[in-house]
């Protein structure tokens, strides 16, 4: 049965279709795709240990008009969410739209009231395909800011999916900055705003051991995209930076955080023109207080990290051989030492035997040694007569 279907728990009948209020609906696919307004308008969030990647769909399956849904998905709706889950993962989606409905702002942004779509995946192979064959292996949730929907895993994901709440409080960040901005975003400051306002501040953990600080130096704020491109370690650095980089200029306002910014960004179209306006300096000021703070702050622990790093592998590398070199100097001293006393043993006997060669004829008076002293004075005093 197609239509709208209220009520919290409540199963979806007939082909599985579960419609949104003039945001597509998820059926059957049609094979047409939803327009893009840039190519900034479909996200990835991926989560290795809470880390995301922003990626264009292309032929994804998530920008197509509809998603096949089996007959057992229940739809759950409280405020401008929609959720689709199975029987399985009922009470994580329930759990989820609590916390959405409860949190629903972003930092800086005006309060959306536009309808969002949330599907829960109840397994890795149907995230697959709902996501499409763009996602990385290690994606965990995906966003269409045009369709207005999320693709995420559920109960059975993995721990490296990270935890649900932040997750989607991350792809609904990606939807309200899309909402109120459009295209304007550059991809650095879209995926470092939407961790910001997520909290993920785990990511400043990276930071705080990558050398790279340190020997290579901070990349400028428009060479972080190219970061995204380079592979999963390369993206993580790209991710953690670009979440720094939003929290910094957070920062310089205390009082309104990116409120202002926000504000002259949307009216003036100019990210240069935003900050200039909202904290009194240019970008390429921000860009150079931004590298320095990132580099004062974790370029010293990266340093001692990797040089702690470096003596663990020296260790673990050298020990053996220096234990192995030990236990052999070790039978070499014992070798020496028992040769030692066998050479002095062998002098102690040569000793004795040349004191018993000596001659016993006689002692120093002419006396026989063998003789006893009595008979030695009679033949004297006979001699005397």
């Amino acid at each position: 049965m197609r239509g709208r279907v209220k009520g919290e728990g409540r199963r979806v009948k007939g082909e599985g279709v579960v419609r949104g209020e003039g945001h597509g609906e998820f059926g059957a696919q049609s094979g047409r795709s939803v327009p893009r307004s840039s190519p900034h308008s479909s996200l990835f969030t991926i989560r290795p240990s809470l880390f995301t990647i922003l990626l264009t769909l292309h032929s994804s399956l998530l920008a197509q008009t509809d998603l096949q849904l089996p007959r057992d998905a229940v739809r759950l709706d409280s405020a401008r969410f929609t959720f689709v889950a199975f029987p399985r993962d009922l009470q994580l989606a329930r759990s989820l739209m609590a916390a959405s409905v409860a949190h629903d702002t972003f930092p800086g942004l005006p309060r959306t009231t536009a309808r969002v779509v949330v599907a829960i995946a109840p397994d890795e192979r149907r995230f697959r395909e709902w996501s499409g064959p763009a996602a990385p292996e290690w994606g965990a949730a995906v966003a269409d800011p045009v369709a207005r929907r999320i693709v995420m895993q559920g109960s059975r994901a993995s721990s490296a999916a990270g935890d649900p709440m932040v997750t989607l409080r991350h792809e609904l960040a990606h939807l309200a900055l899309h909402d109120a901005l459009g295209a304007l975003p550059p991809r650095w400051f879209d995926e470092g705003y939407a961790s910001f306002a997520a909290g993920e501040w785990g990511r400043d953990e990276l930071l705080a051991t990558n050398l790279a600080l340190v020997l290579r130096g901070m990349p400028p704020l428009d060479g972080l995209d190219a970061l995204f491109e380079g592979g999963e370690s390369r993206a993580q650095q790209g991710y953690a930076l670009a979440h720094r980089a939003v929290a910094e200029l957070a920062a310089l306002d205390p009082e309104r955080g990116l409120t202002l910014f926000f504000g002259y960004w949307r009216s003036t179209r100019s990210l240069d023109q935003a900050i200039r306006r909202a904290y009194g300096m240019t970008e390429t000021d921000f860009e150079t207080r931004w590298k320095a703070a990132t580099r004062r702050r974790y370029g010293a622990l990266a340093f001692f990290a990797d040089v702690t790093l470096a003596s663990l592998l020296v260790l673990v590398v050298i020990g053996p051989l220096w234990m192995i070199r030990r236990q052999r100097d070790r039978r070499r001293l014992a070798v020496l030492v028992a040769a030692d006393r066998a050479q002095e043993a062998r002098e102690r006997e040569s000793a004795l035997e040349a004191l018993l060669a000596l001659p016993h004829e006689g002692n120093a008076t002419g006396a026989k040694l063998d003789e006893p002293p009595g008979k030695s004075r009679q033949t004297n005093d006979e001699r005397i007569k």
